[in-house]
């Protein structure tokens, strides 16, 4: 069984007003669940579920190109909020689907995180400052995450499991960022994309990649961290140190000034304290009250990513794509 997660929302938000970032419409995201529907078809599968959405996009598509397949919306409340990413994930995950196809930003990967945490995700990347998921073309995200579901190609062959800043907030619930989660100054939430690096205060990052675009990329261009290295990374923003010009968003350059940075063996605990706005994944989601304390560590326990190239040679290796016929040698 495969699940589909396409966000309205995403690739719409205040970036494409003070940066270069592209819209992406929901006719585009629709065509790439129709599109992505029936690469998962073509690889034999027969069963969605997918998260609904008021407007349409993952219904309307998956019932054109799967035709007599068994699909069906799975059963939460909308609020048209993120909490209906976080339960549509979890719900899918209590339907039994092998695999996910979430198509979003950074921010649209981590609501499903917060539902299913090691999801077997194919993240498809329909939004801004993105470091989660990649762009790839529809068709092949959907026979890679078809493939998995199924258990043509297993789980462990194809996927990494992603690094997690797990943050435990005082007096109030716990929470997740899948690539950074900082301390924003100012008392109000206002715009959820974090642009203004005159803002920032500290930072907590599970992957720190030179070819990316968004609040990662500050601690990129002083100490790379590829995402598969098992290690963090904790940024304290001020003046007494370096100055790094980053791109903060797409178009949008910065010069950020850096005290201090080191990096952290996972499961090593930063403490943030409040007053200020925790942004998760470049979006302000909590407020701090003076004094309020967040304890921070990564670790690897997160999403399992499916990677579609990998999946695809594994499939190819194996003749999954090919019938009858003599083998050539």
């Amino acid at each position: 069984m495969l699940g589909i997660i396409a966000n309205p929302a995403s690739g719409k938000d205040i970036r494409r007003l003070i940066s270069g970032a592209s819209v992406f419409d929901n006719q585009e995201k629709r065509n790439i669940v129709r599109r992505a529907v029936l690469g998962a078809v073509a690889a034999g599968e027969r069963s969605f579920r997918y998260l609904p959405d008021g407007h349409g996009i993952a219904r309307s598509a998956i019932e054109e190109a799967a035709p007599g397949c068994d699909v069906s919306p799975v059963d939460i409340p909308l609020t048209d909020s993120a909490l209906d990413t976080a339960r549509g994930a979890e719900r899918m995950r209590d339907a039994g689907c092998g695999a996910v196809l979430v198509l979003g930003g950074d921010g649209t990967n981590r609501a499903a995180a917060l539902g299913w945490l090691d999801l077997p995700v194919v993240a498809v990347s329909t939004g801004t400052n993105n470091v989660f998921p990649e762009m790839v073309e529809g068709t092949l995200a959907g026979i890679a995450g078809a493939l998995v579901a199924l258990g043509r190609v297993r789980l462990d062959q194809a996927a990494c499991q992603a690094k997690v800043v797990h943050l435990k907030i005082e007096g109030e619930r716990d929470d997740l960022a899948l690539i950074d989660a900082a301390l924003v100054a100012g008392p109000f939430l206002g715009a959820r994309a974090v642009w203004e690096p005159s803002s920032l205060k500290a930072a907590v990052l599970t992957r720190a990649e030179p070819a990316s675009v968004g609040l990662s990329s500050i601690g990129a261009f002083l100490s790379p961290l590829p995402a598969e290295r098992d290690a963090a990374l904790h940024l304290v923003i001020g003046e007494g140190g370096v100055i790094v010009t980053a791109p903060i968003a797409p178009g949008l350059l910065a010069r950020v000034p850096v005290r201090e940075h080191r990096r952290l063996v996972l499961g090593e605990e930063v403490v943030f304290n409040g007053p200020g706005v925790l942004a998760l994944d470049g979006e302000r989601e909590r407020r701090l009250v003076p004094g309020q304390r967040v304890r921070l560590q990564v670790r690897r326990d997160g999403p399992r990513v499916i990677d579609v190239a990998r999946a695809l040679s594994v499939a190819a290796c194996d003749g999954l794509f090919v019938e009858g016929g003599q083998d050539g040698h």
